[in-house]
Order: C-alpha cells, then sequence, then structure tokens
C-alpha cells in the first residue's frame, strides 16, 4: 500500500510538471491510464532523461567522464585537424591544447606557425603564444610578447592578458610596475583572481592596510553577487579570505 501511495504521489508530480512545462497535454493521460509507474517511467524516458542529457551540466560531466578515461583524447583529435586542414584555427586549438596539458614548448612552436602571412600580428595567437611562455616559467618573453601585442595591437583589450601582463611583471621582480597593472585592473577584472593577486602582493611588501582594503571590498562584492559568480570563484574568494584572518 505505501508502494502505491508514493507511485500516486510521483504520479501526480509528474501531471503538474507536465501543465507547468508546457509540453503536450496527452502526456496527461498517459499517467493517468496507463498501470502505476509505466505512464511514469514512460514519461522520465521520453521527457525528461533527453532534456537532462542536453543541459550544459550534464555535457560537463560527460566531457568530464570521457577526459577521465581517455585525457589524450582531445590532443589527438587537434593533431590529426591540425596535420590534415593546416589552417590556422585548427593549429590554435591543437596549441591550446598542449599548452593545458602543460607541453608548452611545443605549443610554443605550434604558435609561432601561425604568427605568419595574414595572422603575423593576431593579437589572440600572440596573447596564446605568451600564456604558453609564462606557463613554461618564462615570464620576460611573456612580457616582451605582450609588450608586443600592445605596440601591434593598440584597440586590443583583453582582462585575461591584462592579468598575465602584471604576473610577468611581478615573476620578473619588476613589483612597483606589477602593482600599478593589478591596481588598475582589481576594480574591473571578470573575476575575484585580479583583485586577490593584487592584495596578496600588496601584503608580501608590507602594504597589509591596503591588503586588507582591496580583500574587504572584494568579498563585500561577492556577497551581493549572483550565486553562480561565488561558486565559480570559491577558490579565490576562500583565499581572500585567508588574507583577511592573516
Amino acid at each position: 500500500m505505501a508502494l502505491l501511495i508514493l507511485l500516486y504521489v510521483i504520479q501526480a508530480g509528474l501531471i503538474i510538471h507536465v501543465i507547468k512545462t508546457g509540453r503536450n497535454q496527452l502526456w496527461i493521460w498517459v499517467l493517468l491510464l496507463l498501470p502505476a509507474g509505466i505512464g511514469a517511467i514512460a514519461y522520465v524516458a521520453v521527457e525528461i532523461i533527453p532534456e537532462l542529457l542536453r543541459s550544459r551540466t550534464a555535457q560537463r560531466t560527460a566531457r568530464g567522464f570521457r577526459k577521465a578515461l581517455d585525457p589524450g583524447a582531445d590532443l589527438r583529435r587537434y593533431e590529426s585537424e591540425a596535420r590534415i586542414g593546416g589552417n590556422v584555427a585548427s593549429r590554435q586549438r591543437y596549441a591550446e591544447e598542449l599548452a593545458r596539458l602543460g607541453r608548452f614548448d611545443e605549443a610554443i612552436a605550434q604558435y609561432r606557425e601561425c604568427l605568419s602571412g595574414l595572422y603575423e600580428h593576431d593579437p589572440n595567437l600572440m596573447l596564446g603564444l605568451a600564456q604558453a611562455q609564462f606557463g613554461k616559467g618564462d615570464a620576460s618573453s611573456a612580457r616582451t610578447t605582450l609588450d608586443e601585442l600592445i605596440r601591434l595591437n593598440p584597440d586590443f583589450r583583453s582582462p585575461v592578458g591584462h592579468l598575465l601582463y602584471a604576473r610577468a611583471l611581478e615573476a620578473e621582480g619588476n613589483v612597483a610596475k606589477a602593482l600599478e597593472e593589478y591596481r588598475a585592473l582589481a576594480g574591473s577584472y571578470p573575476g575575484a583572481e585580479a583583485a586577490v593577486r593584487f592584495a596578496q602582493l600588496l601584503q608580501a611588501q608590507g602594504e597589509r592596510a591596503e591588503a586588507q582594503r582591496v580583500v574587504r571590498e572584494l568579498l563585500e562584492q561577492a556577497r551581493i553577487a549572483p550565486g553562480h559568480y561565488r561558486r565559480a570563484q570559491r577558490s579565490w574568494l576562500e583565499a581572500a579570505q585567508r588574507l583577511l584572518q592573516s
């Protein structure tokens, strides 16, 4: 009897779902007329599961499982596309995947091949090259590439590139210039990383009061931000909390 009551509750919930989501009203009759449980299984299988599988979350989860099972699958595909197609877009995807996997020398070589002809001064390719150089640990080359990017593409704007420039300056030991760049970026960067890195460098330079002010402002903004922002920025917001407590 308890199982039967549970099936009727599920059936009623699915009928409400049909009505609220605007699905075909025939589903109501299917749920009502088929034996208890059969209609519910049919509705879930035909309407709900396919929708879940199409959702971004499900797709991200599926991609995550595929990468865990075969972490080199994307690299092989991009390498094949770059070799067969030979166009800049396919080689750029290949270079990005190489860099993601920490194969920075190979990524740098791919970016340099792309930076020729019509794409010799392409800002996105130059930014990718700088990211690979920085990932390799060559901050000076990354900063030089970014200087060239700015000189050749004065109208190009990239928060990611700006943050990389500040990090490269910091890694080179040019603290004053790095602080200047972090200060310009901290309030406008689409995420918490720039402000946290700014506060960390301030703290390292003994400017604790200024570091605390930057962190408090960031956490106050995060408090009133949408939940998805706080979830996406969790690791940086936790770092900010640690700075506040230090």
